[in-house]
């Protein structure tokens, strides 16, 4: 998509959703989807909102979303990947593969470089560290994770930007 007014904004080349698909087992958060229990990757057309198509795919395929919500982004795959956490209730987990979430070290980048490896799991921590931080910014978030998943995620420093080291 060309911008000539602002040629800093233009954006050529694929752009991917990475979907976290989470659900609560106790007070065991835990990563499914349709891919396994492993991030899924979706396409995001030229005209397309990422936001919708992440939550249309998932009520479509896994169900009904509490949250979702763009917690990163970076170049990887061939293009721009945004990542998505999306929460889903336990009630509506199908029969998908799932493995309990572990905390991870975050990624660190140079001060004007990006980090060499980012593992999926450092993203995950990542989202799991900003729905942190908007269960106390944020009242929607708030409520549609309250209970179980405020407990989980108080365990977790939230962290909107983190500074570069």
């Amino acid at each position: 998509m060309a911008n000539s007014t602002n040629p800093g904004l233009d954006v050529d080349g694929a752009v991917q959703a990475e979907v976290f698909v989470l659900w609560l087992d106790d007070a065991t958060p835990r990563l499914t989807g349709p891919c396994g229990a492993e991030p899924w990757y979706l396409e995001i057309g030229a005209q397309q909102d990422p936001l919708d198509v992440v939550a249309a795919a998932t009520r479509r395929v896994v169900g009904e979303p509490v949250v979702v919500h763009s917690t990163s982004w970076r170049t990887d795959r061939g293009g721009v990947v945004l990542s998505f956490v999306a929460v889903i209730d336990a009630a509506v987990v199908r029969s998908l593969a799932a493995i309990p979430v572990e905390r991870r070290d975050l990624a660190r980048s140079g001060a004007t470089t990006a980090p060499e490896s980012i593992a999926y799991q450092q993203v995950l921590e990542h989202g799991l560290r900003h729905l942190a931080w908007l269960v106390q910014d944020d009242e929607l978030v708030a409520e549609r994770l309250s209970g179980g998943w405020s407990a989980v995620l108080a365990g977790y420093l939230p962290e909107p930007f983190r500074n570069l080291h």
